[in-house]
């Protein structure tokens, strides 16, 4: 009796209750790899939950405990690559940059994407996914729908970082609106191109968000480099050198800048 009571008390409810749990994270698991393979040799429009389910060896009725819909099921990695997103973006140190805190996180949660993914299918089965996800049109739907609402959270998180009033002040929403479409472009061509791999996707990300600032704020010259004529002559509307428009000109009686740049935190290139 006693030891019964020391394994989880005399009815073993709790050990029920863990074994139950893992049955569970199981049963999951196996619907999400079921179903991303049939999606991969298949295509998502063909495959049915039925079939999924049967491959599994589980009810339709059980697929729905676990999956809202198919589409639920095709984006379910993404989302949890997402979420490992926003965590690595919490973590960044108060003193970088917005945007340097964005393409730190991100670059980081890649990293590690063997990892993350790996907690759910094998990584080469999600990038086959997120590939398959860009080119057909319901998912790729689905995945910008989500993709606003991660976004929202993104910018919530940078307003916090920054100490500012998302609902005042719209700089974090535009810098997330931006480094949003930087990295949806680069995964379109990644999704495009022939080779899969997150090195590949690495690659891209990195070369489009370096091309970020300069393609806003320099003159382009003809450069894919992003080296223009630093001393550009201005848009009228705009500070001395930038043609865009988009940087407004500071008055002699404009007030300073409400935070200052930290000691060591490296300038925003113009």
């Amino acid at each position: 009796m006693t030891e019964q009571r020391q394994d989880g008390g005399a009815d073993g409810a709790p050990e029920r209750g863990g074994l139950r749990e893992r049955k569970k994270t199981r049963t999951r698991e196996r619907l999400l790899r079921t179903a991303l393979e049939l999606f991969a040799a298949r295509g998502y429009e063909r495959t049915t939950v039925d079939e999924i389910a049967a491959r599994a060896e589980v009810s339709t009725r059980t697929f729905f405990r676990y999956f809202a819909t198919k589409e639920h099921v095709a984006l379910a990695t993404q989302e949890l690559i997402e979420r490992w997103f926003l965590q690595a973006l919490r973590a960044r140190p108060a003193g970088e940059p917005p945007v340097l805190a964005l393409r730190r996180a991100v670059l980081e949660s890649w990293g590690e994407l063997p990892e993350v993914a790996g907690l759910s299918v094998p990584v080469d089965l999600h990038l086959r996914t997120c590939r398959l996800v860009a080119r057909t049109p319901a998912l790729l739907a689905a995945r910008l729908r989500r993709a606003g609402e991660s976004e929202e959270e993104m910018a919530r998180v940078i307003a916090a970082r920054e100490g500012v009033d998302p609902e005042r002040d719209p700089r974090p929403r535009v810098v997330v609106a931006a480094f949003g479409g930087v990295m949806r472009l680069a995964e379109y061509r990644w999704g495009a191109g022939e080779d899969g791999s997150v090195e590949a996707l690495r690659a891209l990300a990195v070369q489009h968000l370096d091309h970020l600032a300069p393609s806003l704020l320099r003159e382009w010259g003809g450069n894919a480099d992003g080296r223009g004529d630093p001393g550009g002559t201005g848009g009228s509307d705009g500070e001395p050198g930038d043609r865009t428009g988009l940087v407004p000109r500071q008055s002699a009686t404009a007030e300073p800048p409400a935070r200052a740049r930290p000691a060591g935190e490296e300038p925003v290139p113009s």
